[in-house]
């Protein structure tokens, strides 16, 4: 694929909703996505037998013994469908790591391609009781049996590993991230469904927190959450007479590994490597460039993320991205800024696995955002996951 996306503009998103984001839920998952459906549809000033598109991303994000079960523990586009009693033409879900934008192309090819004219697109997400990865695992097989025993398990410690190597080459400091990590907990306390409303972070607070793979710790993650998020898309001509200010997607790019690594093998060269590629491709299909965009959301799962989002995209030199962030060059809070964490991201909101970054963008272009409105959002882009396995939307308020 060469040149301009050619359905640049014509979809858009008209409508959201959001669940409040909470440590854990007293109720099936599948009950918070049939409110947050219905009133996303309502949002948007439709009604549900309008809706004739489905699309999500449902995944139980944890490994080990925990059960996965429709409606409860994760919620398909079927479920839903059947549960807020539409009759769709079109259903279908995406499984993988950079889950939300990978689905979200799909949803926005749906309607691109007259498959459908209304979807509603939701992601729903799950936190089990008792540990995170609680596995009852006794043996470790294939890749795993070289890293597992020895403690080198999941994703954080391959990201560590890829931070400590920026560290090291650039001359990076944890003072640095602390920055990055308050303006996220910053922006995330000012969100009324935040995990994290009315609770900001200090740096101090940051710098006292114990390494768990160093140089990372607690606080370098998201937090894992239950909550919904649901957003209804549709033609641009049709999203003309609909109430809210229309968002229009002017491209996107996925992203792809160019070695063949496992899991655990994630180094710092393979996602600079992943992102330079990505990168060219996304500049390439929307028609802009780093400099055209207002409201960069940036991805964040894991602190360093952004720094390799950052470089990636062009909005730092290669390397320089934590001293962009110790000058104070992402602080929201002023006008001049590259408010890349404006909406709180991940680490500001829970683990909602790309939701921060898509809704900030769609309420900031919609003219949605309220008190946190910045006078400059006309473009935004929003990531998920890293370079080489997730991906990137441009949006934009005007069709033209």
């Amino acid at each position: 694929m060469s040149g301009l996306f050619k359905a640049r503009n014509e979809v858009a998103l008209v409508g959201f909703a959001h669940s409040k984001v909470v440590r854990r839920a007293d109720r099936p998952l599948g009950v918070t996505a049939v409110e947050t459906a219905r009133a996303a549809i309502a949002d948007a000033g439709l009604s549900v037998d309008m809706i004739d598109g489905f699309v999500s991303s449902p995944l139980l994000p944890t490994s080990g013994d925990h059960q996965v079960e429709d409606g409860v523990t994760t919620v398909t586009s079927a479920w839903l469908s059947q549960h807020i009693g539409a009759d769709p033409a079109y259903a279908v879900g995406f499984q993988g790591i950079g889950q939300l934008t990978g689905s979200l192309s799909i949803a926005i090819n749906a309607i691109a391609s007259g498959a459908c004219d209304y979807v509603l697109f939701h992601r729903a997400l799950h936190n089990p009781q008792g540990g995170y990865n609680d596995s009852a695992m006794s043996q470790a097989r294939g890749a795993m049996q070289w890293a597992a025993p020895q403690g080198f398990f999941g994703a954080m410690p391959a990201i560590a590993m890829a931070y400590n190597e920026y560290c090291q080459r650039y001359g990076a400091t944890r003072e640095a991230m602390a920055h990055l990590v308050v303006e996220a907990r910053k922006n995330g306390a000012r969100i009324p469904w935040s995990v994290w409303n009315g609770k900001p972070l200090t740096v101090d607070q940051y710098m006292a927190e114990e390494m768990i793979f160093e140089p990372m710790c607690r606080l370098d993650a998201d937090m894992p959450v239950e909550g919904v998020a649901c957003f209804v898309l549709t033609s641009a001509e049709r999203a003309r007479d609909l109430p809210h200010r229309p968002v229009y997607v002017s491209g996107f790019a996925n992203g792809y590994p160019r070695k063949n690594r496992t899991m655990i093998h994630w180094t710092l060269d393979d996602m600079m490597e992943a992102g330079d590629d990505l990168s060219a491709r996304l500049w390439e299909n929307c028609g802009l460039g780093p400099q055209d965009i207002d409201i960069p959301q940036l991805y964040d799962g894991f602190s360093p993320f952004v720094y390799i989002w950052l470089e990636s995209l062009g909005f730092c030199k290669r390397g320089a991205a934590h001293e962009f962030i110790l000058s104070g060059g992402i602080d929201s809070d002023r006008a001049d800024s590259l408010p890349v964490m404006s909406g709180g991201g991940a680490i500001g909101n829970g683990r909602m696995h790309g939701v921060p970054q898509m809704l900030e963008c769609y309420l900031q272009l919609s003219g949605r955002a309220g008190e946190r409105q910045r006078e400059r959002a006309t473009t935004g882009l929003a990531c998920h996951s890293t370079p080489h396995f997730g991906g990137v939307v441009v949006y934009s308020n005007d069709p033209g």
